[in-house]
């Protein structure tokens, strides 16, 4: 053999390789640092450093992947990423690819809640939250109509959000009950008639544009760990559940059941389970039970966390370190608050994403299975339909909260709607708001420059210069 044909022979190795778990950590460590903007952005950051720029994943292969992901509870593109390092270097790549996308994002929001706790009176500072909260109502208005124009493509559709927007705003209903009759009423309907479901997840019918090296490895019946096989998913719920509900059994034997930490740890374990819809779907519920049911915090610092969790990389479910911490802060018992605040932040931050890992180890040998399954996609679309309607009770709900200084509630016929005292109308925070709106839904401005933009004029509304 010739040099050139040796040469020409390790150039092809080469190109078919899979990259190094060195070279793959760090692109995902890149990624987990650029994160911002969101499950859009995310998702389109990763499409473009693994689909388009490495050719690491085929887009069809990209897209049957995030598909997968967006019939899980938890952030889409955090699961996204952990699926494609499962797939490219078994568990530890999924380990890798998964914390590398959230400790950037962890890190900065933990040292955002210090901040809070510390210096949020200071005129300045307050000043600044005062215009987040004003651009955070715009930017939640804006996510339910970008969604809501994916999601709303029969009458069928329509109706189902509607009917969650009154199951949350006048009725009261929780979150998890009204996923669960969602996509009970796709399943129904999906037999009743298919046509008034729209195929659910993300995605569809991709462009091809050509395959990656995955899916050539995959072709050739390369990447053996890819099988199913019920031992093996034995083995990963053996180690998962454990380590997901292990601490927060371990604080309900030390502390007892009353304690925050045995609150903060059961309460997002569970919202672990329904926070379908991405993270503001899951605020409504969120909100409702730390303000309301626990009393950890009150309904504008909620909207402060939401403001403080744009600003950072990462999903946009971190705004829970920051209900976690401000929990735990309030409630340090022996600890100093500042230790217990951080105790608190860590704990949510692991039982918010430790259940996420178990969804990728334990389904993505089986996500074949659930490709073309019908009732699956039409409880899916059933279920993203309602997250509309959860989402334009955050937004009213957010809105009555920044835009008047008293909101009341009303009690008729089962209902309890909450209704603003017109008289105490912020008109500052009410032109903040207008002007993000118009910002953001008429010239397409970005989200960072909105959030810039209305915490400087936060700060000179405020009179905090």
């Amino acid at each position: 053999m010739s040099v050139a044909e040796t040469d020409a022979e390790m150039a092809m190795q080469n190109a078919e390789r899979l990259p190094t778990l060195g070279e793959a950590t760090r692109i995902w460590a890149k990624i987990g640092l650029l994160s911002f903007g969101g499950p859009a952005g995310q998702i389109a950051l990763m499409h473009r450093e693994l689909v388009e720029e490495r050719r690491w994943i085929g887009e069809e292969r990209f897209l049957h992947a995030l598909n997968y992901c967006m019939l899980l509870p938890g952030p889409e593109a955090q699961q996204l990423a952990v699926y494609i390092g499962w797939l490219m270097h078994r568990t530890i790549g999924g380990l890798i690819a998964g914390l590398l996308f959230i400790l950037p994002g962890a890190l900065v929001m933990l040292g955002l809640s210090i901040l809070y706790v510390t210096w949020r009176h200071v005129p300045l500072v307050d000043g600044v939250f005062f215009g987040v909260k004003a651009a955070v109502l715009a930017i939640v208005i804006e996510a339910g109509l970008r969604i809501s124009r994916r999601a709303l493509k029969t009458g069928a559709m329509v109706g189902i959000a509607v009917a969650a927007f009154a199951g949350i705003f006048l009725f009261k209903l929780p979150f998890p009950l009204i996923v669960l009759l969602a996509g009970l009423a796709g399943w129904l309907g999906n037999r009743i008639r298919p046509g008034w479901f729209g195929k659910g997840g993300a995605g569809g019918a991709a462009d091809a544009a050509g395959e990656g090296l995955l899916d050539a490895l995959l072709a050739r019946g390369e990447l053996d760990h890819i099988r199913p096989s019920a031992g093996r998913a034995a083995r990963v719920l053996a180690v998962w559940l454990p380590l997901w509900l292990g601490p927060v059994a371990l604080f309900w034997l030390v502390a007892g059941s009353a304690s925050v930490w045995t609150q903060v740890g059961s309460f997002f374990s569970a919202m672990a389970v329904v926070t379908f819809g991405g993270a503001y779907a899951a605020l409504a519920y969120v909100a409702q039970a730390a303000v309301d049911g626990f009393g950890w915090l009150a309904p504008g610092e909620m909207l402060d966390g939401l403001g403080l969790a744009e600003t950072t990389p990462g999903p946009l479910i971190l705004v829970l370190e920051f209900v976690g911490f401000l929990a735990a802060f309030r409630a340090p018992g022996s600890l100093p608050p500042l230790v217990a605040g951080g105790l608190g932040a860590l704990l949510t931050v692991w039982v918010t994403f430790a259940p996420c890992f178990l969804w990728i180890f334990l389904g993505a040998p089986y996500v074949e299975a659930l490709r073309g399954n019908r009732a699956i996609s039409a409880a899916l679309g059933a279920i993203t339909a309602a997250v509309v309607g959860v989402i334009a009770n955050l937004a009213l709900w957010f809105g009555l909260h920044v835009l008047f200084r008293e909101v009341g509630s009303l009690s008729f016929l089962g209902m309890s709607p909450e209704v603003p005292v017109l008289t105490s109308l912020d008109w500052r925070a009410a032109l903040l708001a207008a002007g993000a709106a118009i910002a953001l839904l008429r010239f397409k401005l970005g989200m960072m420059p909105v959030l810039a933009i209305c915490a400087v004029a936060g700060i000179v509304l405020k009179g905090g210069f």
